[in-house]
């Protein structure tokens, strides 16, 4: 299964209609369900919600063998925790998709890591999704907490201060 998430404070149309493009013309696509957002949009090729519950949410993470989203961090560390495979398509300001570059930025900053596969436009979508299918298990993996390390680190920073 595939999940798409666009997070749930604005659409991000341009990745939706990519994605459902991508899976009306791709044979032997697996299940895609889609959390668009406060959209208006039907796709016609995957299965589409504007919302899933925090539950629905985790439980789609879980089951997918590969998940698309915007290049907001939250989407970024979940997949990263649970090792799966993730395809990233940042927002861009001069779309007025969000209000500036950020996303970008932080999808080629992420471009290196094992296991995220940077789709920079909706032409590059097929590219990424082909590769994040073929990977067997995302390699991107953190660990959900600070290590002990980092945590001494940081109260020697806050102490020093």
């Amino acid at each position: 299964m595939i999940f798409v998430t666009v997070g749930s404070q604005m659409a991000f149309d341009r990745l939706i209609r990519a994605v459902d493009r991508w899976a009306g013309t791709t044979p032997g696509v697996p299940h895609v369900l889609a959390q668009i957002g406060p959209s208006t949009l039907v796709p016609t090729h995957v299965e589409s919600r504007q919302a899933l519950s925090p539950a629905e949410f985790n439980a789609a993470v879980a089951r997918a063998d590969v998940i698309v989203a915007h290049a907001g961090m939250g989407s970024v560390l979940t997949a990263m925790e649970l090792g799966k495979p993730l395809v990233l398509m940042p927002r861009r300001g001069d779309l007025q998709e969000t209000r500036n570059d950020h996303q970008v930025a932080t999808a080629k900053w992420l471009s290196k890591r094992a296991g995220i596969y940077v789709a920079m436009d909706e032409h590059d979508l097929p590219t990424a999704l082909a590769d994040a299918l073929a990977s067997a298990q995302g390699t991107a993996t953190i660990a959900p907490y600070a290590t002990p390390q980092l945590l001494d680190a940081l109260r020697q920073f806050i102490g020093a201060a």
